[in-house]
């Protein structure tokens, strides 16, 4: 599902159960972050799906890249793999930024 900034900020923070997942690479994860996310590179295929079989399908994750394409994409594969609780940040880390919030460097 995607969610504008507001709507996926304020639902992330009223969810102290969720996961916030970070799909970019690990040199632009690297180069500033959300603090409470958990970097899954989207582009290492293997490696995504098999952390995805990790996971509880029954909790929230707040999904989000640079620009909302590649989190939109790792939403739709998680929807595929039973998940029910994904949100796609539709702006991105990049409008996260512009809009002023806290990242970690």
């Amino acid at each position: 599902m995607n969610l504008n900034l507001l709507e996926w900020k304020s639902k992330k923070e009223s969810d102290s159960t969720a996961l916030c997942l970070d799909v970019r690479t690990e040199h632009e994860f690297n180069e500033g972050h959300l603090a409470d996310s958990t970097n899954i590179d989207f582009y290492n295929a293997a490696n995504f799906v098999k952390f995805l079989h990790e996971l509880n399908k029954k909790k929230s994750y707040y999904v989000y890249c640079r620009s909302g394409k590649r989190s939109l994409a790792a939403c739709e594969i998680m929807s595929e793999f039973g998940f029910s609780n994904v949100f796609n940040l539709e702006s991105g880390y990049l409008g996260w930024i512009e809009n002023g919030y806290e990242t970690i460097e």
